[in-house]
């Protein structure tokens, strides 16, 4: 007779999974955004196949330095069926290498179609699901209710979009005076996390706001969540934009790169440099 399967163990919280990886590895997070001209500049093809070849190399060269890996998922979508079939490789290879990965695809509906979304993106045994994934509460906070109650149940996470660095944000973000979009939304983040442990319930605040945050009356040191903080490099943030924006907040922070380091490569040892280099100037 042969033995029974066994269940796969219970995953830890992303909280503490995300924890474990900063006092490994320091709060730096990589973007994995596959441009057009970032392939071309590494001598690739726009083609699966160069997007692959692109995708594994960063994995390899940056996984170990980063605290998680976030592929921007419409630059894989663009190349169809083939694309996300790419991106299901980068997320199964990096679980096996120990990395965590955070889906930028900034998903927000409701009902059923939430829930697909959150089945795709956090449910066991989806080849899409990463440890975790952006969300657009644009539609009112409680529409990602399949997606926080999933994220709950498979120890994964999510980063919901609260202050972006689009100039264009600020007319929905910062709407309401004193009650606005913005805080509200990351008050019901807030309320999502338990003071038990680092909590799962993220948000997304552009490292290049400003003092929007404060203006806006955002508590984010009662978050006790991540914050993802795209902007670091490129877009111009450093050390000081990090430490105005966010204040005593700052140790929730993960400041995001991507063009900046993805630059230096496809040298692998450039590559795993420019990270490190770059961690060490926010650290």
């Amino acid at each position: 007779m042969a033995p029974e399967a066994t269940a796969p163990a219970p995953r830890a919280p992303f909280g503490q999974r995300l924890a474990g990886a900063r006092s490994a590895k320091g709060s730096l997070c990589i973007g994995i955004d596959p441009h057009p001209a970032l392939l071309s500049a590494w001598g690739l093809q726009d083609t699966p196949a160069g997007l692959e070849r692109f995708a594994l190399a960063v994995l390899d060269a940056v996984g170990p330095e980063a605290v998680a890996l976030k592929p921007q998922v419409a630059l894989f979508e663009r190349h169809g069926a083939r694309g996300l079939a790419v991106l299901e490789t980068l997320l199964a290879c990096a679980a096996e290498a120990d990395v965590l990965t955070i889906a930028d695809a900034k998903r927000g509906d409701i009902g059923s179609t939430m829930q697909a979304y959150a089945e795709a993106w956090l449910g066991e045994g989806s080849p899409l699901a990463a440890d975790a994934v952006t969300l657009n509460p644009y539609l009112g906070f409680e529409s990602l209710r399949p997606a926080l109650d999933l994220a709950t149940a498979t120890g994964r996470g999510v980063f919901v979009l609260a202050l972006t660095s689009n100039p264009e944000g600020r007319s929905v973000q910062h709407a309401g005076g004193a009650e606005s979009v913005a805080r509200s939304i990351a008050r019901a983040a807030t309320g999502e996390n338990s003071d038990a442990g680092p909590g799962h319930v993220g948000l997304v605040i552009g490292a290049t706001v400003g003092d929007a945050a404060d203006r806006l009356e955002l508590d984010l040191p009662a978050l006790n969540g991540p914050i993802l903080a795209p902007g670091v490099g490129t877009q111009g943030a450093g050390r000081s934009e990090l430490t105005a924006t966010f204040g005593d907040a700052l140790p929730l922070v993960l400041p995001t790169s991507s063009r900046a380091i993805l630059a230096a490569g496809p040298d692998v040892v450039r590559l795993r440099a420019a990270a490190r280099r770059t961690r060490d100037e926010l650290a």
